[in-house]
């Protein structure tokens, strides 16, 4: 679980069961829940947090698996990222996998959860813009073993937070059974960390498309009328063609919404954007286009 023994003095609690982790948690308010321990265990070691008390969750199998139930999965907030890229988990939710498997090297997918990407919230992590596009939910397991439910983008957003002794227990995603894609740019070859990303699933059966945009900000952005404007476009009815065209112009639409051109100057003219700026602009361009010219393929 670390990489450098707990300091003397520093209590270290692991229970088996969702429940004994939010009464360790209850009874110690300074602990820290640790699972993988991929980001919490960089900030230990550099120095930046020097937590009272750790309780483990990796014996905690409950949280370990996933479940179908009424049409949704029920993903246990311990899946790591290695277990998330296999092959069976793939066939369920394709672009989750898809993430999962460019987190990192495997040292980092081995460890690394899909609680943990969520609860760190760090821009870059590959799941949250998934999770947002599927607008997944989060089932948050609490004191007396209370549960609630919250959608994602609430907690990636800042609208609601997690509560003294709350875990994320749980992720509620719906099953669409319609392609769905997920791809990222990196700032050098091999798996890294996120320098954009995007994520895109059709919905069929609500004739929609659903997108957002991650590392670019500090929660996943959602081009809603970028969405609507394009589904509108799309024939569903004749195996969802769209007009070339159209592909390249949804790009251009999602980019200059989640990096919009800056405000215009008192005398009307409007600045150019910073060179680095425009290049990002364009990254998330060309990954938008590509996800879903691959979805409609």
């Amino acid at each position: 679980m670390t990489t450098h023994a707990p300091q003397a003095g520093q209590s270290v609690t692991l229970p088996t069961t969702l429940n004994e982790a939010v009464a360790a948690l209850t009874d110690m308010p300074a602990a820290v829940p640790v699972a993988g321990g991929t980001d919490l265990m960089a900030a230990v070691n550099s120095g930046q947090l020097r937590p009272a008390a750790l309780v483990g969750l990796g014996r905690i199998s409950e949280i370990r698996g996933w479940q179908y139930q009424d049409g949704n999965a029920l993903l246990g907030a311990g899946l790591t990222h290695a277990r998330m890229g296999r092959p069976d988990f793939a066939a369920l939710i394709p672009a989750l996998a898809a993430a999962a498997r460019a987190a990192g090297p495997p040292h980092i997918r081995n460890a690394g959860t899909l609680g943990g990407n969520i609860a760190t919230a760090a821009p870059t992590g590959d799941a949250l813009p998934v999770l947002a596009a599927l607008e997944a939910t989060l089932i948050i397991a609490g004191p007396g073993g209370s549960r609630r439910e919250i959608p994602v983008s609430h907690l990636l957003a800042g609208v609601e937070m997690l509560r003294a002794g709350e875990l994320i227990g749980f992720v509620r995603v719906p099953l669409l059974h319609a392609p769905q894609v997920f791809l990222k740019a990196t700032g050098r070859t091999g798996p890294g960390r996120s320098v954009a990303s995007v994520a895109l699933v059709l919905d069929p059966a609500r004739r929609g498309v659903r997108c957002a945009v991650g590392a670019i900000a500090p929660m996943p952005l959602r081009p809603l009328d970028a969405e609507q404007w394009v589904a509108r476009l799309i024939d569903w009815d004749n195996d969802r063609a769209l007009v070339p065209e159209a592909l390249s112009a949804f790009g251009e639409y999602v980019a200059a919404a989640c990096i919009p051109d800056p405000a215009p100057e008192p005398d009307g003219s409007v600045p150019a954007l910073p060179p680095a700026v425009l290049h990002l602009r364009r990254t998330v361009a060309a990954l938008a286009r590509r996800a879903l010219g691959r979805a409609l393929s």
